[in-house]
C-alpha cells in the first residue's frame, strides 16, 4: 500500500503562503528556506515552495502536487508500468531523494517519492 507523504503546492508569494499554513497548521514550518518551507499536518507534509514556469531542467514539472511514499520506487514505476500507466518522468535521484511522476486521468502530477 503506498500512502500519501506530501502535498506540494507552489506560490508566487511564499512568504504570505507560509504565514497562512502555519496559522491553518496551527504550528511554524519544521524547516524552512529562502523559498520554501515544510508543515507538519498531523504526520502529512506540506511544503510550500517558490513557482517557477515549466519544468526545471529534466526534472518534474514545477506545479502543485500530491506525492505517494513508495518502499521500492523502481518496483512500484514497473508494476505501474505493467498496468498501463504512463510515467512522465522515469525514477530517478534529486536533491530532496528519489523520485519518479505521472499525470492522473484529468492532467494533476503525481509524484512517487521512494521512502
Amino acid at each position: 500500500m503506498r500512502r500519501i507523504g506530501e502535498i506540494a503546492l507552489f506560490s508566487d508569494d511564499v512568504a504570505a503562503a507560509v504565514t497562512f499554513y502555519a496559522r491553518l497548521v496551527g504550528s511554524d514550518p519544521t524547516a524552512q528556506w529562502p523559498g520554501g518551507a515544510i508543515f507538519d499536518a498531523g504526520g502529512l507534509r506540506i511544503l510550500v515552495h517558490d513557482r517557477t514556469s515549466g519544468m526545471v531542467g529534466d526534472g518534474p514539472p514545477n506545479e502543485d502536487h500530491v506525492a505517494f511514499s513508495c518502499p521500492e520506487l523502481d518496483v512500484a514505476c514497473a508494476s505501474l508500468a505493467g498496468e498501463g500507466l504512463t510515467l512522465l518522468v522515469e525514477p530517478r535521484t534529486y536533491d530532496w531523494g528519489r523520485s519518479a511522476y505521472l499525470r492522473d486521468p484529468d492532467g494533476r502530477l503525481v509524484e512517487l517519492s521512494e521512502a
